[in-house]
């Protein structure tokens, strides 16, 4: 079930370089149902900006009614959206797409997760459930430089975790794929969300493994109907699936990236 509420805004601060966490409180947090979804924020209660933002659900609690979002403030509307206090409210919509689904993780199975930037935070939660299931986790965070570094500390609670900085200025110096090399990580099953660049990679370097790969991409409406995020599917350039409601969570071969 989706649905459209105000949300108040619980805590809400920056953590690492335009990096903001922020918690909301409201009924919507009963209707989420995987780690990997996310919402649509209306960052200003006037016209402009027209379009909501889209959100990854990091984690969240039915107990607390509490979701967690985090985002990064690049853009006129996260701008807006970084200014909000604890006690005001936001419009939200969902929660909205598929997520991860943890029951594919069979106890036995090792399991990777590979998050690029902002691409970090669905993985959180996805975490968090693997870890209640007592699955064999590897995770790999990957940053631009040390002060892009965000929930290190964490994920380590969750799984062992590996960072990556493509500067070298923290952890391991390189990209998520080298740090995967360097460590010689083995695994049966690879879930990931991050930049299609790196996305494109990991499909590409261990198409014989399980992968699953959350996509980024700007959405107009969220839920399916105004056809602008879409995205190509194998041996059919006519063919193609929406990001937001048939994903943005999908096995590696089922997409072109």
């Amino acid at each position: 079930m989706i649905i459209n509420e105000r949300m108040e805004i619980r805590s809400h601060q920056e953590i690492a370089d335009r990096i903001f966490e922020m918690t909301l409180k409201g009924e919507l947090v009963s209707f989420i149902q995987k780690p990997g979804q996310f919402v649509h924020v209306k960052v200003s209660d006037s016209y402009a900006p027209l379009l909501r933002r889209p959100i990854s659900i990091s984690h969240y609690s039915k107990e607390k009614g509490e979701m967690v979002l985090l985002y990064r403030s690049d853009g006129e509307g996260t701008a807006l959206l970084s200014k909000k206090q604890p006690g005001d409210s936001v419009q939200v919509l969902g929660p909205l797409g598929n997520g991860f689904n943890p029951d594919i993780a069979a106890k036995g199975k090792r399991v990777l997760l590979a998050g690029g930037g902002i691409g970090v935070p669905p993985l959180f939660g996805l975490a968090m459930e693997l870890n209640k299931r007592s699955i064999d986790t590897v995770s790999v965070l990957g940053f631009q430089n040390r002060d892009d570094v965000f929930y290190e500390d964490a994920f380590q609670k969750e799984s062992r975790t590996i960072v990556a900085t493509a500067d070298g200025s923290y952890g391991t110096e390189g990209f998520i794929t080298d740090a995967i090399n360097d460590y010689e990580l083995d695994f049966d099953i690879l879930f990931a969300c991050g930049p299609t660049p790196m996305l494109s990679a990991l499909k590409k370097q261990f198409s014989d493994k399980e992968v699953y790969l959350s996509l980024e991409e700007r959405m107009g409406c969220g839920i399916g109907a105004c056809f602008a995020c879409v995205c190509h599917v194998p041996d059919s350039p006519s063919g193609y699936v929406k990001i937001c409601s048939d994903g943005p969570v999908f096995k590696a071969e089922e997409v072109v990236i």
